[in-house]
């Protein structure tokens, strides 16, 4: 499993940044920008926040890996989908135990 600052460094990469000019835009210095990268330094709210928005990707891709437009949608599509055959399954049984207990005089 990859690591936040795995997907951090992902990011960087996609927009052509080198460690220095990342920790530029983000007002911190080379080294602790590779610290974050590399996990020697825990991660706040506020700064991954900066990074996110610095980097113009959603918080959830830099702690998952997850793009926007990865699986997840198509993920949760098929769980809905799921959801609702059970759902279906669930009051097709309920029937059937009403129509039992009507058929016992219960």
């Amino acid at each position: 499993m990859k690591s936040i600052g795995d997907h951090i460094k992902q990011s960087r990469l996609a927009l052509g940044l080198s460690q220095a000019d990342a920790a530029k835009k983000l007002n911190i210095s080379t080294p602790a920008f590779c610290k974050i990268e590399t996990g020697q330094t825990d991660l706040n709210i506020s700064r991954l926040l900066q990074i996110s928005k610095t980097f113009k990707v959603p918080v959830m891709q830099l702690i998952a890996g997850q793009s926007e437009g990865s699986n997840s949608s198509e993920e949760l599509t098929a769980l809905k989908k799921e959801l609702i055959d059970k759902e279906e399954e669930i009051n097709k049984l309920r029937k059937k135990v009403i129509d039992l207990y009507d058929k016992l005089g219960i």
